[in-house]
């Protein structure tokens, strides 16, 4: 099954976390230090993947049946993500959701890469 990895509100404890319908959790992790990590408009995370100046995001990895991520997750997405494979920590591969490339939208991007994690951001962003 395909393994995909989350930052963002499909998380545990998070709002789109019943999109994963008893999906098990393989890992808490983060990615390999490839990627840029912004607020898009307030409402999601994305990544973009990048040569030179990447951080390691936090994120968990699922094991999703292809009809889960067909049928429940992507539906969910916005239409500023696409699906894309990233490289984690431990060099392995997984699903992720990033920045939709070229950028299609006119949301406004907060660069919170050195922050690294949906749920810090959030917490020290004010309503």
């Amino acid at each position: 099954m395909p393994l995909m990895f989350l930052n963002g509100g499909a998380m545990r404890g998070e709002p789109l976390h019943h999109l994963l319908d008893g999906a098990p959790l393989v890992a808490e992790t983060t990615t390999a230090a490839k990627y840029r990590f912004y607020s898009v408009g307030g409402q999601c995370p994305a990544l973009v993947p990048v040569a030179h100046g990447g951080a390691e995001i936090a994120g968990e990895v699922y094991d999703l049946t292809l009809d889960q991520l067909r049928d429940r997750v992507l539906p969910a997405e916005p239409p500023e993500l696409e699906l894309g494979v990233i490289e984690l920590a431990d060099g392995s591969s997984a699903f992720a959701m990033l920045l939709r490339r070229p950028q299609t939208s006119h949301v406004q991007l907060r660069d919170i890469t050195e922050i690294g994690d949906w749920r810090t951001f959030r917490a020290g962003t004010p309503a």
